[in-house]
């Protein structure tokens, strides 16, 4: 169900200053279809594997549309064929799958929509498939798999979804957590074990705590010895955590769901490390300063190296790589980092090397992200590239041929692909070029990859290449064309930052007419709105054939433009990009007469709803209407680990925590503003949006509000869909205008 009426506040939206032109009004068949499409993802591949020979490639893929069910296929690279290897149809015998409210929450912090088979690990070897589905597991022998409907086992346990599964890594093992409890299958017998104790309401062993899923990248809560005898996991203890609870407004009589959410300056679980033989017995705590260093950042268990933990300060300020002795759970210090504003996290880091002698590690002390060598016991060796904003934590670690591969480049709006040499005296080197974002997969021998580019203009693409680049193959995609291709301009803003920013005009510009101008913002850490991938402004161009100029720009606080780039934001989410979207903006008007900046919107979701709010509020001069998509109205109701790293402890910057608050200025909104947010909404609670309407209603302003009954953070479903985009379109038009003609 979905509230379709608009809930007015106090009064109607005063009448704009002039009235709207008649707007070209595109099919809507364009949402229906990129609702139906998922945003034109169904029919691609996805999660990409190949055997250690690199002789198949694995991968998922659904229909182009409908229900996002996705299937397990397998191309033969030597001849050329793809064939169906496993469907959730045939595993089930054709019945549904039934999530659990932990499940459902895990797949919302990975942003997971699809359905069927959504995710499948495939073993050290290559001999077999892990497939987690409909609370069951499943083990594939690919050798006897030679039809749809070969050997498929399933692995049966003790009541409870199996959430997790993973192979040891000789793939005789399968671990999992159940009902916040540790188990373990063996594969050849099917018997299973219990591991620990004591998991319930108010603890877990085995899993990820919720900052830990949402706001480090780190989605397991166990991790395998390679031996396959231990299993290093953690115990959250989350009983001093505040609980959030959210119901379902339409039926009072059901009772809500509740979960742990630390907020700032409160507590967060509490997590320590524990080392449990896969047999079954004692479990060794491994020992740090957890007082000092309350986070835990990341856990890697190489073949070979030691177990590593990173673990940080509740600032984010300091963290330190630990090696951790298994047999008494002892941790030596291999290095300790420090930034006076923040740390960022780099996933996949460390990276052991084949010797266990050395490691890959990133840093951005110098300036900007650097990829170094160090030896085993943490102190530098070499750096491997310069200090280059650009850099990615995605590599890949080819030893064989003496060499890294890394992501990057200097332009922030491209992703493009280097070969970095492992020796002393080596240059990175450009494995790709064309523009747009590129990715690559690698065998276990690193003989054959898969490159995966979407391009700055036309459809993603998968193609199996040997190493030297010569094509073998390539990935069938099935996903339908989009039904319009945007216009887009690429520039820099002319401002003195030189902001990045990308401008989509009506494809029936007409350059007689000036247009008002619609900002779509996320302006937020960690994201940026201007990159060289054309599919990411299909919306836009639908708003912007409406009669709209659509611009996004990234000004400071974003990232891949150097540390202090990025860390101008510290203690104030809201004043520095603020600033910058409206100085890029204005720059913009100056060198594009048809714009017409008496006329300006601004429309984001989640932190670019936070910013639409706070730019009516504090620069109505610049912005004069907002559309505010799940917006964070007060950061001291968001989750502690995103928070505190750019706000820090609210006892100890009050003032920021004040001044970064769309509460702080409703006073001042005298502009059109239109709040959409989900009822159930885990990440940015349904709360922020009505502690901003109380305060806007108390102020006396005008606001129209629309929530979304049983909507999460995202709106995916073509009937959500159609409607935001309507209600956006709808507003500004209201509120903005047309295009009008050009005066003489």
């Amino acid at each position: 169900m979905f509230f379709v009426g608009l809930v007015a506040c106090l009064a109607a939206a005063p009448a704009p200053a002039h009235t709207p032109a008649a707007a070209p009004a595109p099919a809507d068949t364009f949402l229906a279809q990129l609702a139906a499409t998922r945003r034109f993802r169904d029919g691609q591949p996805n999660a990409v594997a190949l055997t250690p020979d690199g002789s198949a490639v694995l991968f998922l893929r659904s229909a182009p549309r409908g229900a996002p069910v996705q299937n397990l296929y397998a191309l033969d690279v030597a001849s050329g064929k793809e064939r169906v290897l496993l469907t959730a149809d045939a595993i089930l015998g054709g019945k549904g799958e039934r999530l659990t409210a932990e499940e459902r929450a895990r797949r919302e912090r990975q942003r997971q929509t699809a359905r069927g088979i959504v995710s499948y690990e495939l073993s050290d070897d290559g001999r077999r498939i892990l497939v987690p589905l409909a609370g069951r597991i499943f083990v594939i022998d690919r050798a006897a798999h030679a039809a749809p409907d070969g050997a498929t086992r399933e692995l049966k346990g003790a009541a409870g979804f199996p959430l997790d599964p993973r192979f040891s890594r000789d793939a005789s093992q399968v671990a999992c957590v159940r009902d916040h409890d540790l188990y373990v299958i063996d594969v050849a017998s099917g018997r299973e074990r219990r591991l620990t104790e004591g998991g319930g309401e108010t603890a877990s062993n085995g899993e990820a705590e919720f900052v830990a899923q949402e706001e480090m990248a780190r989605e397991h809560g166990y991790w395998w010895s390679p031996d396959g005898r231990t299993i290093a996991y953690e115990h959250s203890d989350v009983s001093h955590v505040e609980k959030l609870r959210i119901a379902d407004p339409a039926h009072p009589e059901k009772p809500p769901q509740e979960w742990p959410y630390p907020r700032p300056g409160k507590d967060n679980a509490d997590v320590t490390l524990g080392l449990i033989p896969a047999t079954g017995g004692a479990t060794t705590w491994v020992k740090w300063d957890r007082a000092r260093y309350p986070y835990l950042a990341s856990v890697d268990w190489p073949e070979h190296g030691p177990l590593t933990i990173l673990v940080q300060n509740r600032t984010q300020t300091e963290e330190a790589l630990l090696a951790v002795e298994p047999a008494s759970g002892a941790t030596t210090s291999l290095l300790v980092e420090r930034d006076s504003a923040w740390l960022n996290l780099f996933k996949d880091m460390p990276r052991w090397l084949e010797r266990g002698d050395s490691f890959l590690w990133m840093t951005e002390r110098n300036g900007a992200t650097q990829l170094e060598l160090r030896a085993r016991d943490g102190h530098l060796l070499r750096a491997l590239t310069k200090p280059e904003p650009g850099l990615r934590p995605e590599l890949d670690l080819d030893e064989r041929h003496g060499m890294v591969w890394t992501r990057g480049g200097p332009d922030p709006t491209e992703s493009q692909i280097f070969q970095v040499p492992l020796a002393a005296g080596g240059k990175p080197a450009p494995f790709t070029r064309e523009p747009g974002l590129h990715g690559v997969t690698f065998a276990k021998d690193h003989g054959v990859l898969v490159h995966e580019l979407t391009p700055l203009a036309g459809s993603p693409r998968w193609s199996v290449q040997a190493r030297d680049g010569r094509v073998l193959g390539e990935l069938t995609s099935v996903a339908e064309t989009p039904s319009l291709a945007p216009s887009l301009e690429f520039t820099t803003a002319g401002d003195s930052l030189g902001c990045r920013a990308v401008i989509v005009r009506p494809r029936a510009f007409d350059p007689a007419r000036r247009y008002p101008v619609i900002v779509s913002v996320y302006g937020g850490p960690h994201s940026q709105t201007v990159q060289a991938n054309s599919r990411n402004y299909l919306g836009q161009q639908w708003l912007a054939d409406h009669g709209f100029i659509v611009v996004s720009i990234d000004g400071r606080g974003t990232p891949n433009r150097g540390r202090a780039w990025e860390r101008a934001i510290k203690n104030d989410l809201i004043r520095v990009p603020l600033h910058d979207q409206a100085a890029a903006l204005e720059a913009l008007g100056r060198r594009y007469h048809e714009m017409d900046l008496a006329r300006v919107g601004i429309y984001g979701w989640s932190f670019g709803g936070y910013f639409s709010v706070l730019a009516v509020e504090r620069r109505p001069a610049v912005f004069h209407a907002a559309v505010a998509g799940a917006p964070v109205t007060d950061w001291l109701d968001y989750d502690t680990h995103y928070t505190e790293r750019y706000m820090g402890l609210p006892d100890r910057n009050a003032a920021g925590y004040r001044e970064s608050s769309a509460l702080t200025w409703a006073k001042d909104l005298e502009r059109p503003l239109l709040i959409l947010h989900g009822t159930a909404d885990d990440n940015v609670y349904f709360l922020h949006s009505l502690k901003l309407c109380d305060a806007l209603m108390r102020a006396g302003k005008h606001f129209e509000f629309v929530p979304f009954r049983g909507y999460t953070h995202s709106v995916a479903d073509s009937l959500g869909v159609t409607q935001v985009n309507q209600r956006i379109v709808e507003h500004f038009t209201r509120n903005l205008g047309g295009p009008t003609p050009v005066a003489r």
